[in-house]
């Protein structure tokens, strides 16, 4: 995969010449490449604390490692990229990919995207290298409009879209019921440049 993109952080073009299943190493020693089925154990432990301990996703039980190669699977098999981030210890630090936004043949180019990070993860730029690799894979692959849902509020993952060039579309006010509380569901969407 040869891509290259200007990051929205530091106008710096970035040219991504190897291929993401070989990985790419970014600042602060991050690697982002492609998921490996070594990865679904981390893959579920950092999905399940958000389970467990947040309102950022309406799943309300935990999922096994086995659920999630069988969501790795799917999104592999509409060949849609899944991205793993590894600290410079080599361990899963969080992840993100495209799945498709609806099934009909006329949504092909459309996607929602997800990202996730562990815990100790948050607010030191990891997210974005995450979403910038993503975005320039999805450049790749034609894509066109991209989506992302977010439960509210969520300063954090609104100012990630929207660092990303993506609006508010929508807003639906309580849709989800967990830990005794309603939660609105915003919707961001952007366009992708080629």
């Amino acid at each position: 995969m040869n891509s290259a993109y200007r990051t929205r952080t530091s106008n710096v073009k970035i040219q991504l010449a190897i291929p993401l299943n070989m990985g790419i190493r970014l600042s602060g020693g991050i690697v982002i490449r492609s998921v490996l089925d070594k990865d679904v154990i981390s893959i579920a432990e950092i999905y399940n604390h958000y389970i467990s301990d947040t309102v950022v996703t309406f799943e309300t039980e935990t999922i096994s490692p086995k659920n999630i190669r069988d969501r790795i699977s799917k999104i592999k098999s509409d060949d849609l990229p899944w991205l793993i981030a590894e600290d410079d210890m080599g361990k899963v630090i969080g992840y993100a990919y495209a799945s498709k936004w609806r099934e009909r043949f006329a949504y092909r180019f459309s996607v929602e995207v997800t990202v996730y990070l562990s815990p100790n993860s948050l607010g030191n730029g990891v997210g974005t290298q995450l979403y910038e690799s993503l975005f320039s894979a999805l450049r790749h692959r034609s894509i066109h409009s991209v989506i992302g849902g977010i439960t509210l509020p969520n300063q954090a993952s609104v100012a990630l879209h929207e660092k990303f060039g993506l609006e508010k579309v929508a807003h639906f006010k309580e849709v989800g019921f967990k830990f005794n509380q309603w939660k609105d569901v915003g919707y961001w969407q952007g366009v992708l440049s080629i």
